[in-house]
């Protein structure tokens, strides 16, 4: 009867770990989030600690965290902006998406034992597709943090990051195509085309009856906020259900529906508590509770060194020079490149789903699930340096404005 209620206890441990260790993070200038997925990776099954344990209660607030995080992130995106890098977005996805899938079939190439079946080089090529997907959230909540999300920077990362994924899922669905009758690519890219479709369409019609019913009143009523969530969940759902795309992108383009309306910014903060409070540490706390250090031999020891490597570096090359093509200068093409480093829930999907239809090996889910891991630990803290800049004439300047960015997006502590 006790242990019914250990879900409880686990919410406490979980909110109070991530903001003990987000606050030690912050003393050492790095971002709150990395607290926030160190409390999961010490206090969860990695180190044989257990005192957290990944269960579905926890995955489904989890759920709602990523959902409600990239809900906030579209109601705080200026949709003007975000039009005007439309392009150099999709360019940046594209490259986002080749030189990972490059690198990572490679990787698989020189390291992997494969039964030299029919199969052999979809596996190869499924190593490299995991690599192409980037974790979104994990960058948004630092640039929220950082007090950057409506910059110009940080719309072309979220366009090129929901591009990005849109893109993984074609190459996905290709190459299981190959591995399962059952999946039909032409069907899968329809349904893609459909979401958009929908999306449109349902965009303009929320934001038209939300302008609407916000102008018959001047308070600020706390149905505007149920409603919009309400509008959010419904999106995030028929994303996934009916159209197999991911639930965050449905989220993101509710609340870009509903951008620029006149309570956009009483929704946002009405949803940032939520979110701060309570899902957005449980989420980030469950990344690092998925990962289960298992009995690695060398050679897989080795495999996971040069997939974090080549995760890493491959975004990193193909998205800055995508960028520089497309006329952001240096630092601008770093910030976005490091940005779109991040791996996380929508590459361990692809890896459950490889592993379910036999393309790959249960031994290489360890060493994905800690590249996961270690790239959102890592990109938060490259994007802070990245963004980094020092005040000559006032070398303190630069820590204040950081600290009054940091309270204006999140609070003070």
């Amino acid at each position: 009867m006790q242990d019914a209620y250990k879900y409880l206890l686990d919410i406490a441990i979980i909110l109070l770990s991530t903001k003990a260790l987000g606050l030690v993070t912050r003393k050492f200038n790095m971002p709150q989030v990395v607290g926030a997925l160190l409390a999961g990776l010490l206090l969860g099954p990695a180190f044989g600690v257990n005192i957290l344990q990944q269960n579905n209660f926890i995955a489904s607030l989890a759920e709602i965290g990523v959902i409600i995080l990239m809900f906030s992130s579209g109601l705080e995106t200026d949709l003007r902006d975000l039009k005007k890098v439309g392009l150099p977005a999709t360019i940046i996805a594209s490259m986002g998406v080749l030189i990972p899938l490059i690198g990572g079939t490679l990787v698989s190439v020189a390291f992997r034992n494969t039964d030299g079946g029919s199969t052999e080089l979809l596996k190869h090529i499924f190593i490299g597709v995991i690599l192409t997907a980037t974790s979104v959230s994990i960058t948004v909540e630092t640039l929220k943090e950082m007090g950057k999300l409506n910059t110009k920077i940080a719309n072309t990362v979220l366009s090129a990051a929901i591009i990005d994924d849109i893109m993984g899922i074609v190459v996905l669905t290709v190459v299981c195509s190959f591995a399962d009758s059952s999946t039909h690519v032409g069907i899968v890219l329809l349904k893609i085309f459909l979401f958009f479709v929908f999306m449109l369409i349902a965009g303009i019609g929320a934001h038209y009856l939300f302008k609407k019913w916000f102008s018959t009143s001047d308070k600020d009523l706390r149905r505007y906020v149920i409603a919009a969530f309400v509008f959010c969940l419904i999106c995030a759902y028929s994303a996934e259900r009916f159209f197999g795309v991911s639930d965050i992108t449905g989220a993101f383009f509710a609340g870009l529906a509903l951008s620029g309306t006149k309570r956009d910014k009483y929704i946002e903060a009405r949803v940032d508590t939520l979110s701060y409070m309570f899902l957005s540490p449980v989420f980030f706390a469950s990344i690092g509770m998925k990962v289960v250090i298992p009995n690695m031999n060398m050679t897989i020891v080795l495999f996971a060194a040069a997939l974090i490597f080549t995760a890493i570096i491959t975004k990193i090359i193909g998205c800055f020079f995508a960028a520089k093509v497309t006329k952001f200068k240096n630092k601008e093409a770093l910030q976005i490149a490091i940005g779109m480093a991040a791996r996380g829930e929508v590459a361990l999907i692809i890896a459950n789903k490889g592993n379910e239809l036999g393309l790959m090996n249960e031994n290489y889910f360890g060493p994905i699930v800690i590249m996961v891991i270690f790239t959102a630990i890592v990109t938060p803290l490259l994007l802070k340096l990245a963004f980094y800049e020092r005040n000559k004439d006032n070398p303190q300047s630069d820590g204040q404005m950081q600290q009054v960015s940091v309270e204006k997006a999140v609070g003070t502590e």
